[in-house]
C-alpha cells in the first residue's frame, strides 16, 4: 500500500458515509484506512461497511484529544505516506493522485498539500495553518501535541511545524473542509461561541487544561489549580448541607471550595448552553461530584441533596428553570448575576421571572440589581427572601501574597492597568493620557486593539501578559490604578431604565481592589450605576466626568496613595470567602423552609 488514511472521529458518524465515498472514489486504490474512535458515546463502526480488509478500527474507551487519536493512528499506519480524512470533510476523486505526485516529483519534500474549498458558513474561515484534509506527509517519527501538554486549533504549534523538509503544493481544490457547529475548532475559539468550558463540556474533559486557542490567551489549568489540588477540601462534616451547585460558575469557579471548606458537601450538575469563561463541569479541582447529566432527574432523586444552589448568568437561565420546573422537591435557591437584559433579548425573560419568584431564595448580585428585579415583578418577589451577594467574587487564596513596589515610586509618573477586553476605551484615549505623562500596562487585552494603542502612544502603552489569580497581587499592585469599563449612564436615577452596564459589577472589580489599586471609571451622579454605589462602600476609585480630568486624578494619587490604601484595606469585602457563611445560612434556611 502507498498510503495510510487517518481518521479520527468523535462524534461525527453521521458524516462517515459521505466522507468514506470520497475515499472510495478516489483514482488511487492502494490504501489503508485507520479510523480511531475517540471515545465517541454513539457507535462509529456501525457507519462503516463491514468486510473490508483495508479499514482497521481503533479506539479509545474515553475522549483522549485529536492528538492523541492521531498517534494512535499513525502508530498504527503501516504506509511510507500518512494522509488526513476528518470524518467531516470530503475529498474529490484526484486528491491523492495529486498528493502523491507531487511528493514524487520532490523527493526533498516531506509534506504535500491540496489547496481547500469551503463549504458551510464563512465564520468557520479556516486559519493560515494546514488543514488536515489538505494534507499527505511522509511518515516518520514526530507525534502529535497531546492535550496533557496542549490543547489548540493551532496545527502548525500541534505538528506541521516540526515536521522537517520541503513543503510542496498541488496547486489544485481538491478536498472539501466543512463549516459546521460542531467542528472542534469552534469549541475552542471564544470568537465561535466556544472556548475552554465549551471544550471541556463537549468532550468530557476531567483534567485540567493547558489550551491555548488562536482567538485568545494562554490558559494554563494545571499551574492555576495546583494548589487545590494539592490540598483536597475536608470530609463533609455531619451536620454539613449537602449543596448541588446547578448551572455554570463563571470567572472564579474555585471559591465553592469554601463551602467545603466548611464541612458541606458539593455535588454538580451543569448547563448543557455554556460559554468559554462560564465554568462547568469536570472541574479542574477536586471538591464537587458531577452527578449524570444524562438522566439528571434521576440524579437528583438518588443523590437526595438538602439545597439545590442554581447560579449564575444568563446562559445558565434556561436549563435552571428546567430544574426548578422538574419538581424535584429539593429546596432552591436562585443566585443571578447578570444580566436581566440579555434574558430579555434572548426571549428568556419569563423564565427569569420565574426563578427569581418561584424559588425559595433568590440572590441579586447587587442592591442596585435588587431594586430592579422587584420593579420589574412588582408583588411577585417577597424583598425578604431576595437577598444580595455578587455571585462571582474571587476566593481570598489568590489575595495572600506580598505587594510590589510601585512603578511610580520610579520615574514619578502614573502607571494605570487594562485588563481583558477593553470596553468602553478607545486607543485614543490612551494616546491623550499618554501625552499628559499617563503609563498603561495592556494585560490580556486583544492583539489588535493593543497594538493600535501602542501605535497611538509609543513608549507609554506597554503590552503585557495575561495575569494569572496567583500572580494579582504581586504583578499589579506595582499599578497606581486599573481600569473598569467606562461606562456613561442614562437612567436618570430611575432603576427600571437601567441597562446591563448600569447593573454590572465586572469580574474584574474584586481583582483590582484586591490588589489593593483604585479602579478607574466613569463619574455618573444622579445616575444608579451598581459598580459606583460598590465603590462608594469601600471607599475608594477614581471617577471622572471627562478622559482630560483623569492625569490630574492620577497624580493624586501618585502623591498621596489614599485610595489605593482604601482598596487594600476593604478588599476582603470582595472576597467570597468573606461572604460565605451569609450564603450558607440562605442556603440553610431554605433547607429548613421545607423540612
Amino acid at each position: 500500500m502507498r498510503v495510510s488514511v487517518l481518521m479520527p472521529v468523535y462524534e461525527q458518524e453521521a458524516f462517515v458515509p459521505r466522507a468514506l465515498g470520497g475515499l472510495l472514489a478516489q483514482s488511487v486504490t492502494d490504501w489503508e484506512l485507520v479510523v480511531v474512535d475517540d471515545g465517541s458515546p454513539g457507535r462509529v463502526a456501525a457507519a462503516f461497511p463491514a468486510g473490508d480488509p483495508r479499514i482497521v478500527h481503533l479506539a479509545h474507551p474515553r475522549n483522549r484529544g485529536l492528538g492523541a487519536a492521531l498517534n494512535t493512528a499513525l502508530d498504527a499506519a503501516r504506509a511510507p505516506v500518512v494522509a488526513y480524512l476528518p470524518a467531516d470533510d470530503l475529498w474529490f476523486a484526484d486528491h491523492l493522485l495529486d498528493l502523491l505526485a507531487a511528493l514524487d516529483a520532490d523527493p526533498g519534500a516531506r509534506l504535500a498539500h491540496a489547496a481547500l474549498d469551503i463549504a458551510g458558513d464563512d465564520a468557520g474561515q479556516p486559519t493560515p495553518w494546514l488543514q488536515l484534509v489538505q494534507v499527505a506527509h511522509r511518515a516518520g517519527p514526530e507525534r502529535w501535541t497531546e492535550r496533557p501538554e496542549l490543547e489548540t486549533d493551532d496545527l502548525d504549534r500541534l505538528l506541521w511545524r516540526r515536521l522537517p523538509g520541503r513543503r510542496v503544493a498541488t496547486g489544485r481544490a481538491t478536498c472539501r473542509w466543512t463549516a459546521h457547529p460542531g467542528q472542534r475548532h469552534r469549541a475552542l475559539r471564544e470568537s465561535c461561541d466556544g472556548g475552554l468550558n465549551v471544550f471541556r463540556r463537549r468532550y468530557g474533559v476531567a483534567e485540567p487544561l493547558r489550551l491555548h486557542a488562536s482567538d485568545g490567551a494562554p490558559v494554563d489549568e494545571v499551574a492555576r489549580y495546583a494548589r487545590f489540588r494539592r490540598a483536597a477540601p475536608p470530609a463533609p462534616e455531619p451536620g454539613g448541607l449537602t449543596i448541588l451547585l446547578v448551572g455554570e460558575l463563571a470567572y472564579n469557579p474555585e471559591r465553592v471550595l469554601a463551602l467545603a471548606e466548611r464541612g458541606h458537601r458539593l455535588l454538580g450538575l451543569w448547563t448543557p448552553d455554556g460559554l468559554g469563561f462560564n465554568t462547568v463541569g469536570p472541574l479542574p479541582f477536586p471538591g464537587v461530584e458531577d452527578l449524570d447529566a444524562a438522566d439528571w432527574r434521576a440524579a437528583i432523586r438518588a443523590a437526595r441533596p438538602d439545597v439545590i444552589y442554581a447560579l449564575l448568568n444568563w446562559r445558565a437561565v434556561p436549563f435552571a428553570h428546567a430544574v426548578l420546573a422538574a419538581g424535584t422537591g429539593v429546596p432552591f435557591v436562585w443566585h443571578f448575576k447578570e444580566a436581566p437584559q440579555r434574558s430579555l433579548v434572548r426571549g428568556e425573560w419569563p423564565l427569569l421571572a420565574r426563578l427569581c419568584a418561584g424559588a425559595d431564595a433568590c440572590i441579586l448580585a447587587s442592591p442596585a440589581e435588587r431594586d430592579f428585579m422587584l420593579a420589574a415583578l412588582p408583588g411577585r418577589l417577597d424583598p425578604e427572601r431576595t437577598h444580595v451577594l455578587d455571585g462571582d467574587l474571587p476566593k481570598r487564596d489568590w489575595f495572600d501574597a506580598p505587594r510590589a513596589p510601585k512603578l511610580s515610586a520610579g520615574d514619578g509618573a502614573p502607571h494605570v492597568a487594562v485588563l481583558g477586553r477593553p470596553a468602553g476605551l478607545a486607543p485614543e484615549d490612551l494616546a491623550r493620557l499618554a501625552a499628559a505623562g499617563v503609563h498603561h500596562h495592556l494585560h490580556g487585552v486583544p492583539g489588535g486593539w493593543a497594538r493600535a494603542a501602542a501605535a497611538a502612544a509609543p513608549g507609554r502603552v506597554h503590552p503585557e501578559a495575561p495575569v494569572d489569580p496567583a500572580d494579582w497581587v504581586g504583578v499589579l499592585s506595582r499599578y497606581d490604578a486599573g481600569w473598569l469599563h467606562p461606562v456613561r449612564s442614562a437612567n436618570g436615577g430611575d432603576i427600571r431604565r437601567a441597562t446591563w452596564d448600569d447593573l454590572n459589577l465586572p469580574a474584574r472589580l474584586p481583582t483590582l481592589v484586591g490588589a489593593g489599586l483604585p479602579p478607574i471609571g466613569r463619574a455618573n451622579p444622579g445616575h444608579r450605576v451598581a459598580v459606583e454605589e460598590a465603590l462608594d462602600a469601600l471607599g475608594t476609585g477614581l471617577r471622572y466626568e471627562e478622559i482630560d480630568d483623569l492625569p490630574e486624578l492620577l497624580r493624586a494619587e501618585v502623591a498621596s496613595g489614599q485610595r489605593g490604601a482604601a482598596a487594600w484595606a476593604g478588599r476582603d469585602e470582595l472576597t467570597f470567602d468573606r461572604h460565605a457563611d451569609r450564603l450558607v445560612a440562605i442556603l440553610g434556611a431554605a433547607a429548613d423552609s421545607r423540612a
